[in-house]
């Protein structure tokens, strides 16, 4: 079952030259596979919230405590 959008979509991809619709399909890809790698990324981020929450916690309460040492990026 399509949604309306879905419907939409085809009956305006349908209004457009063939040609046209290669370069519109082209587009929606590119942009389709860039949403997919937010989502992974949203989803990534939101299992391991918490870890980083406390890293950050950690972090703070060790530069507070000038137990932190400026990063040597030389040393990388």
């Amino acid at each position: 079952m399509r949604s309306k959008a879905i419907t939409t979509m085809i009956k305006m991809m349908e209004s457009i030259p063939e040609n046209a619709q290669y370069q519109v399909v082209e587009h929606l890809r590119d942009y389709l596979e860039s949403m997919r790698d937010e989502m992974h990324w949203d989803s990534l981020f939101k299992k391991t919230e918490s870890q980083l929450i406390a890293a950050a916690r950690r972090a703070r309460n060790e530069i507070a405590r000038g137990r932190a040492k400026p990063m040597d990026f030389k040393k990388l």
